[in-house]
């Protein structure tokens, strides 16, 4: 009995021990780590372990110290899983500054939500969710999970930086496998190649850091995972839900989505008799694909369905035919279905979609994709369609997939392509503005623009996807003037390889001039002012990217009233940059004040050395925006 009570209170002690240790404590993080940090990453051990081309299993333990409320959404657990991923086991626990253990999770504490959002049909994600809503700071979280895959199309990165802010202490993952099993890997800002080492007849790779800081997200940075340590791995052979593929290069990895697709292009009857009811009279390849793209748009809508393999496979072109609806494979699929009907070869066409995320590997065979898009090689170019859009124009993608390589599909593999891309001379808004000012200071403004390319993206989803009522209250928010009111406003589209809008505008700005005895004081640069000022930096660490180059050109007219005389007129601005060429010029005639404006700015990679001149060059930008006529009244 006394040996039971005795190792009973050592079985206690240990695990007070185990608890208070201290390990976690705030006083043991280097002063130099919490530089710029909201989190520290005071742990972390992730173990990828490959069973076979069939099954793998994740292992992942980590601990954050929080410092500040910014870095509270590194304290939540948000863990996915579905069919094709089960996570098997979670533990977690919650400790103070002192790195004394206060809470453990309980498995009734954890929530099952639901992973799909107001688009999905029918998705069969879902994520686990914890989350302590501790406010004490600094204070730890640790978690601890085991997540099974049945199926190997996906390896986990390493990726122990995720953000700017956070640093870390220590990190390391490691990937087990048999000592015959072939997989790839590739490093960026991690020079060392993996520790190679034998475990229970296994062999393992591990990367690993320690001490680093948080690093901060510069504006125009480079995309993050070309500024921070990622290890990225894939395998040769895989398997997903009885689909075997291999993807030690692209055209082999191509083939595996091909067979994913085959024998699902067959038509209903009925379609294939509209098919050719709506293009055997058509001459060329071009104004036949117009048509069918334009016949899919208005018999079809966007849903998204991720079942299992479903989300890598597309519902056959009968499903969509009779449904009336499809993701963005089934759609992309019956496209491509139409135009087989007809003869007319394309290719199914993977693609990473998204405004700001370009960031590929070429020379890394592997799933770096999330959308679908199909590409017709015709005689003299290629047709690029988006299919989930009822409203683009066929031939035109958008930002949201222009400008990136995709991988383009048919019965021999794949291989890799570039989407098109659209410069600073395509991306035009050209705009014509007459105004007439009052002696009170009242602006009645009359603006026809024309928006073209990406510069007319977000106005065509605008006008495309919301009510009237809703335009309107957007364009009474977002107009740049300080008061003023929409009189009037109007839109007409002009679809084509490069879509153009044009935007009748109507407005009135009261106190827009501003009046000082017999001066009045008259910006002519009215709708088109540069928002952008930046610091200069004494170091800049990385280089200067710029994704987006566009082209504005105004021409305004401003009446003023009777018997003003100009007392002091802006200098004339010219400045001609790597980044891009400025001009605007203001003079009077008569009664009107006539200004000039004309910025071209210029995408690219520049060094960080440059980045000082393009805070000088958007700063003159931004001066010369907003300079102002002096008007005076004559005597008498």
């Amino acid at each position: 009995m006394r040996v039971i009570l005795l190792l009973m209170l050592f079985a206690v002690a240990s695990k007070n021990i185990l608890a208070t240790d201290g390990s976690y404590a705030f006083n043991k993080i280097k002063p130099e780590l919490l530089k710029g940090a909201h989190v520290v990453k005071r742990f972390e051990e992730i173990r990828f372990s490959v069973k076979s081309i069939k099954k793998a299993i994740l292992y992942h333990k980590y601990a954050f110290t929080v410092l500040n409320e910014q870095g509270d959404i590194y304290a939540r657990l948000l863990e996915g899983y579905d069919k094709i991923h089960s996570i098997e086991s979670i533990e977690g626990s919650l400790y103070d500054a002192n790195g004394t253990k206060i809470k453990s999770l309980k498995k009734n504490e954890i929530q099952d939500r639901s992973g799909t959002d107001d688009n999905n049909l029918a998705d069969d994600s879902r994520v686990k969710y914890h989350n302590f809503y501790h406010k004490v700071y600094p204070y730890t979280v640790e978690y601890e999970f085991e997540t099974e895959y049945n199926g190997t199309l996906f390896f986990p990165i390493w990726l122990p930086i995720d953000n700017e802010h956070v640093a870390v202490e220590y990190s390391s993952f490691k990937l087990i496998c048999a000592t015959d099993y072939v997989f790839r890997h590739k490093a960026l800002n991690y020079r060392e190649a993996p520790k190679e080492s034998i475990e229970r007849g296994d062999k393992v790779y591990t990367w690993e850091v320690n001490n680093f800081m948080a690093i901060k997200d510069e504006y125009a940075s480079p995309y993050w995972l070309e500024m921070t340590p990622v290890v990225f791995l894939g395998p040769n052979q895989f398997e997903m839900q009885d689909y075997e593929g291999n993807m030690s290069n692209w055209q082999d990895f191509g083939k595996f989505f091909h067979t994913l697709k085959s024998g699902r292009d067959q038509l209903p009857d009925q379609v294939k008799q509209k098919v050719h009811e709506l293009t055997d009279g058509l001459k060329t390849p071009e104004k036949k694909t117009e048509t069918l793209y334009k016949y899919m748009q208005d018999n079809t809508r966007y849903i998204s369905i991720q079942l299992g393999i479903g989300g890598w496979q597309p519902f056959d072109a009968s499903y969509v035919a009779n449904k009336k609806y499809g993701d963005c494979k089934a759609l992309t699929n019956y496209m491509y279905s139409l135009l087989k009907e007809i003869g007319i070869k394309s290719n199914y066409t993977l693609v990473k979609a998204g405004g700001n995320d370009k960031f590929f590997i070429p020379d890394f065979p592997s799933s770096q994709f999330n959308h679908v898009i199909l590409s017709v090689p015709l005689e003299k170019d290629t047709m690029w369609l988006e299919c989930t859009s009822q409203t683009l124009p066929a031939g035109y993608l958008s930002g949201f997939t222009s400008d990136r390589y995709v991988l383009a599909i048919n019965e021999n593999g794949g291989h890799l392509i570039k989407t098109p891309k659209y410069s600073w001379k395509e991306n035009l808004q050209s705009r014509k503005t007459n105004a007439i000012v009052d002696e009170a200071g009242t602006l009645i403004i009359d603006a026809i623009t024309n928006y073209k390319a990406i510069q007319q993206d977000q106005l065509h989803s605008m006008i495309t996807g919301l009510s009237k009522e809703k335009v309107l209250e957007i364009l009474k928010e977002e107009i740049d003037l300080p008061q003023y009111d929409v009189l009037k406003y109007e839109y007409q589209e002009f679809p084509s390889v490069l879509p153009e809008i044009k935007e009748t505008l109507k407005l009135s700005a009261s106190n827009y001039a501003q009046v000082s005895g017999k001066r009045l004081f008259v910006a002519p640069n009215i709708l088109t002012k540069s928002a952008r000022k930046l610091t200069p930096a004494e170091s800049r660490q990385y280089d200067v990217v710029i994704d987006f180059e566009y082209t504005d050109i105004d021409t305004v007219e401003i009446k003023v009233p009777a018997g003003y005389i100009p007392e002091a007129m802006p200098a004339v601005v010219s400045l001609n940059t790597k980044f891009g060429k400025y001009t605007s010029s203001t003079r009077v005639e008569g009664d009107k004040i006539i200004y000039y404006r004309a910025i071209e700015r210029y995408g690219g990679r520049f060094p960080a050395a440059d980045y000082n001149e393009l805070v000088k060059f958007l700063d003159q930008v931004y001066k010369a925006d907003r300079t102002k006529v002096v008007l005076v009244k004559k005597e008498g």
